[in-house]
């Protein structure tokens, strides 16, 4: 055995393996300052987008274990330059999905800058562009976009699991951490506060107003519902549910209208036909079943046939219920066309004539492409962050992982929490937008959902409504969007007190 020499032996410091040391996340915010010219002021604003790190208080066996880094949220921020921003009213808005970034209300509707998306009659092409907003909330609020964990660029950290918020109440309270947060770091508890949802994004709102509520004394001044949804057993078509096939009715026979299916008959006209059949006959004709006699059920045919329009014998076959995609694929079947699930205006070509469910809803796919490319170019290039993830916009993963089990059991909802925030903050206002042409959530099953609220008759006035001719983001409509920017501007300030 030859001799060992002890230095041979030794190991050098720089050999030695190094221990990896977990890098702990921190806010990665970046501020920016711009100025908007509007048409009778300029708004010197300061904008603020990055991502919040969001932590919980972990405790074992009643032992704490430290306020540790769960996500990072991603967040944009409006704040006008040179106001008592201490009472200045703050909107905090999200999109819905689940699964939706907040980047269609942020730059189809809210925002000071804008996407061109184009429309129906004026689709824009590729590369696309952005603008100034004229219309911009801003002018009367200041904003907070918010993109719920796996949308945007929000994320959990490493070695966390992301479908820990991917369910009603995990996310209900992580906004309302984000929330929290960034009131108390910018000192806005005495500023009157908003919420803005769209879609599902309602949903999250109105439970959201109790939870801040009841968990952090935060009450809200306002709910701003867009294309409203409180009671998801109002639109999913499942087994033993018929409410649906009648809550859709005015929504189809609007978009059939459209397509000009209800010849030279004015809207309303032929709107409050299908209101009135959709509230008395047709639940009626449901609930029967085979009670039903010949001659009440050809009736019922005929009328459902002509309101919709669609042909008797589909209406016959398909037994009085008519599931909304199929109603998309069936509508313009004979001219080779569906027409689009988030906006009835909007048709595509349909390769296969015999399908049930379109294969492309047009009102997404014409107008993704913009707000995707919009919002990629405006935070580097206009708001100076960078970060090499891609920014999910619509992750249909997130949609079908969500949890409901929150509700098991029972329809998915939060119209109680909705009243017992309205009953427990009687200042508490609710606006709701309506578009005619939505068929993602219809109109008349949110009018369904809020004339049943539980709340006293004293506070149904702070309940306003607005309906716009188009579809779920009623935005996209040029003459929509304007008008929608002064109705909400209007309740912001008649709900701030000002």
């Amino acid at each position: 055995m030859p001799d060992t020499n002890p230095d041979e032996t030794a190991t050098d410091e720089k050999d030695t393996p190094s221990v990896e040391t977990k890098v702990e996340p921190t806010d990665d915010l970046v501020t920016t300052k711009h100025t908007l010219t509007l048409k009778r002021r300029k708004l010197a604003y300061t904008a603020q987008t990055g991502r919040l790190v969001l932590r919980k208080e972990v405790v074992t066996d009643g032992k704490s274990e430290g306020h540790q880094a769960k996500a990072e949220v991603f967040v944009t921020s409006y704040t006008l330059d040179d106001t008592e921003s201490g009472t200045r009213p703050v909107t905090f808005a999200f999109n819905g999905g689940p699964g939706s970034a907040s980047v269609w209300l942020h730059m189809g509707l809210l925002g000071p800058r804008r996407v061109l998306s184009g429309d129906v009659d004026d689709p824009v092409a590729p590369p696309y562009g952005l603008t100034d907003n004229q219309e911009t909330l801003l002018a009367h609020s200041d904003l907070v976009f918010i993109d719920p964990v796996s949308t945007g660029y929000s994320r959990a950290v490493d070695g966390e699991k992301a479908k820990e918020y991917h369910g009603f109440t995990a996310d209900i309270e992580s906004i309302g951490e984000v929330i929290r947060l960034w009131v108390s770091r910018e000192q806005r508890w005495l500023s009157p506060k908003f919420l803005a949802g769209e879609s599902y994004g309602t949903l999250r709102a109105a439970g959201l107003a109790s939870h801040l509520q009841e968990r952090h004394g935060m009450y809200l001044n306002g709910l701003l519902l867009i294309s409203s949804v409180l009671d998801l057993g109002t639109l999913r078509f499942t087994e033993g549910n018929d409410l649906p096939y009648s809550l859709y009715v005015p929504t189809y026979a609007a978009i059939a209208h459209y397509h000009g299916l209800h010849g030279d008959r004015p809207l309303d006209d032929v709107l409050a036909d299908a209101e009135d059949f959709a509230a008395k006959e047709l639940p009626w004709a449901l609930a029967r079943g085979a009670r039903l006699s010949t001659q009440d059920r050809a009736e019922a045919v005929a009328t459902l046939a002509s309101l919709t329009g669609l042909s008797e014998s589909y209406v016959d076959r398909v037994n009085l219920r008519i599931e909304h995609v199929r109603y998309f694929t069936e509508l313009l079947r004979d001219k080779g066309l569906t027409v689009g699930r988030m906006d009835g205006r909007f048709t595509t070509w349909e390769p296969d004539g015999g399908r049930e469910h379109m294969s492309d809803d047009p009102s997404i796919s014409r107008i993704i492409g913009a707000y995707t490319g919009g919002l990629n170019h405006y935070v580097r290039a206009e708001l100076g962050y960078e970060n090499d993830l891609p920014y999910e916009i619509l992750s249909t993963d997130v949609f079908k992982a969500w949890s409901y089990s929150d509700f098991e059991g029972r329809s998915v909802s939060s119209v109680d929490s909705l009243a017992s925030a309205m009953r427990a903050n009687p200042h508490l206002r609710v606006h709701v937008a309506f578009g005619h042409y939505d068929g993602a959530t219809p109109y008349f099953a949110s009018e369904h959902v809020l004339a049943r609220l539980q709340i006293p008759e004293e506070l149904r006035e702070n309940i306003d409504t607005a309906y716009y001719p188009a579809g779920h983001m009623m935005y996209v409509h040029e003459e929509s969007r304007v008008r929608q920017a002064k109705d909400l501007a209007k309740f912001i300030k008649a709900a701030s007190g000002k």
